[in-house]
């Protein structure tokens, strides 16, 4: 029989923000507790994302654990009929992130130990959709719920670290794969701009994936190919620019942060349902 001495503590780093700052928090606030940081990698991260974690382990002392599927997306695609993932049908975090880490923890709780994995939803958001523990001896925390610890807090914590944010905050706020389809419409086009390689890869899987019949497409409504179009481009801008200036005319300023706060695509278009695990 074991005991809660015999626990493991693990939490998963999805390349962003929060999932970050908590690893810092829970460095900072809890030295005592021997906690495994892990990364399911898709193999379609952004290149800032592999740079940001780079700059976490420095900071953490110890190495980041990989966890990556034992097949691809590439695999997986072919699985599910070319069909590309959506909102809809999101086979690509159950197989290419869900899955790695259940087989990762599955040992462990089979010998009856119990695991405790930390999660990043912060104390200003609703706990928002991602993983629900399907098994006793697998416990859910939310550190940053239970301090009261919000944006200003995160920001704080990834400053105070000397981490900062990670690159791509520039152009987008969220990691995730290159093509993920929660992504709005300006962060296609900031995709094209600043990763065009990344978006000509999208735009092929896409073409696999209508020409084999599959109802959806990356972005609602329109293909990637329609959605480049130097028109539509300047139109996506304008009505980005449009929203920008409408939240920042009802925003109050922040006194302690006037210039650095950043503005999340969330904040801009509305909170959309993206996943904890990909996203965090």
């Amino acid at each position: 029989m074991t005991t809660d001495t015999d626990a493991w503590h693990v939490l998963g780093l999805s390349g962003g923000r929060d999932s970050a700052a908590l690893a810092v928090y829970m460095r900072q606030n809890h030295p005592e507790r021997e906690i495994d940081y892990f990364f399911t990698d898709t193999g379609k991260e952004l290149p800032e994302v592999y740079s940001f974690l780079a700059k976490l382990e420095g900071f953490l002392g110890k190495p980041i654990i990989r966890l990556n599927p034992d097949r691809n997306f590439d695999f997986w695609l072919k699985q599910y009929n070319n069909y590309l993932p959506s909102p809809q049908s999101r086979w690509c975090t159950r197989q290419l992130k869900l899955r790695p880490f259940e087989e990762w923890v599955r040992p462990a709780l089979h010998q009856g130990r119990k695991v405790y994995s930390y999660v990043a939803i912060r104390a200003d958001e609703e706990y928002r959709e991602g993983y629900s523990s399907k098994h006793d001896n697998l416990v859910i925390r939310l550190p940053f719920k239970d301090a009261g610890v919000d944006k200003t807090g995160v920001l704080d914590l990834l400053e105070g670290s000397g981490l900062g944010l990670p690159d791509y905050y520039r152009w987008r706020t969220r990691s995730g794969c290159t093509f993920c389809f929660f992504q709005q419409k300006i962060e296609w086009v900031r995709l094209k701009e600043e990763h065009p390689d990344a978006f000509e890869e999208a735009k092929s899987y896409e073409k696999t994936a209508v020409d084999n019949g599959s109802p959806f497409t990356w972005s609602q409504g329109e293909s990637l190919t329609e959605l480049e179009q130097p028109q539509r481009v300047t139109a996506i801008k304008e009505d980005h620019t449009r929203r920008l200036e409408r939240l920042t005319s009802r925003t109050v300023p922040n006194p302690l942060r006037p210039d650095t706060e950043p503005i999340d695509i969330d904040d801009i278009y509305g909170l959309s349902k993206v996943c904890v695990a990909c996203h965090k």
